[in-house]
């Protein structure tokens, strides 16, 4: 199978390209830039692609999409946040959907920021859209993802949670404290975190590139838990205190938005149709995966 892979450079999509190819598939890796740069394939934000960059690939895999955990959200921010997601995904979808043949498969990153701040219930992908800004945008850009679907070409949206890996820059900032002795809980730890290993998140991308549901898939481990949960475990993995304590405020004077979003709302996300399809998960719970990543 022949697949082609935006956002190859980044956390997944680099890892995607080498178990794919592992199993003997032809990789694309997509690179983006300017027009006219030399190695260029597309250029999403002149709405750009090159002729030849996407064709007989037999699925595609869109992972781009700037950084929401980096630096305060300023109305600047936001707007590249979005567009780097919502435009890359209207160019990308209005290109394949042009082409003779089209891609049979079509697989695009989304995120559990789609439900908002639930509490505790638990949300599956049929749950509605929540609010706030990471609701607004995910929800725009599954809007763009659809449009595959409406196309002929089977899309999914992967709605990935927090992806735990040692070069994940939200795992290294998550860990460091409890590292330096001064670990804990966010505000109350009753907020849910939807979490998953790197090694599985990839694995259950490869899953959907080989299958042809349509519509949104939870990539998130089955045993969720709180924050105060996922710190208890890091300090036992990690034999370091957890029994500081972050206030919300202070998160909220440092980070403004972002912190309420981010670091605070509670989602209590279920992986229901990846378990519906019989997927297994290598590393389903807390404690298995912080000490096969830490080494506890």
């Amino acid at each position: 199978m022949k697949v082609a892979i935006t956002g190859s450079t980044g956390l997944i999509g680099g890892r995607l390209a080498e178990r794919l190819e592992a199993r003997g598939d032809e990789v694309v890796r997509i690179m983006r830039g300017r027009v006219g740069q030399e190695g260029v394939d597309w250029a999403p934000a002149e709405g750009w692609v090159r002729e030849e960059a996407f064709v007989g690939c037999d699925a595609v895999v869109h992972l781009s999409g700037a950084s929401v955990g980096d630096g305060r959200w300023t109305t600047a921010r936001k707007a590249e946040l979005r567009s780097s997601r919502i435009d890359t995904t209207r160019v990308l979808v209005e290109h394949i959907a042009a082409l003779n043949p089209k891609p049979r498969r079509l697989v695009v990153a989304s995120a559990v920021g789609f439900y908002g701040d639930r509490g505790d219930e638990v949300l599956t992908e049929q749950s509605p859209r929540g609010q706030g800004f990471l609701a607004e945008m995910t929800t725009d850009w599954e809007v763009e993802s659809n449009k595959g679907n409406a196309a002929g070409i089977p899309t999914a949206m992967a709605r990935y949670g927090v992806v735990f890996a040692n070069e994940a820059a939200a795992f290294k900032r998550l860990t460091l404290p409890f590292r330096l002795g001064v670990g804990g809980r966010l505000g109350s730890g009753q907020q849910w975190m939807p979490w998953i290993t790197l090694d599985d998140a990839v694995a259950a991308t490869t899953h959907l590139v080989d299958t042809d549901g349509i519509g949104p898939v939870n990539v998130v481990a089955p045993v969720t838990g709180t924050n105060a949960d996922v710190t208890r475990a890091l300090g036992r993995v990690l034999r370091r205190p957890s029994f500081m304590m972050v206030p919300q405020f202070a998160m909220r004077v440092a980070l403004g938005e972002l912190a309420d979003e981010l670091l605070f709302a509670s989602l209590r996300v279920s992986p229901e149709r990846l378990a519906a399809d019989g997927f297994e998960f290598a590393q389903p719970d807390i404690d298995g995966a912080l000490r096969s990543l830490l080494k506890g």
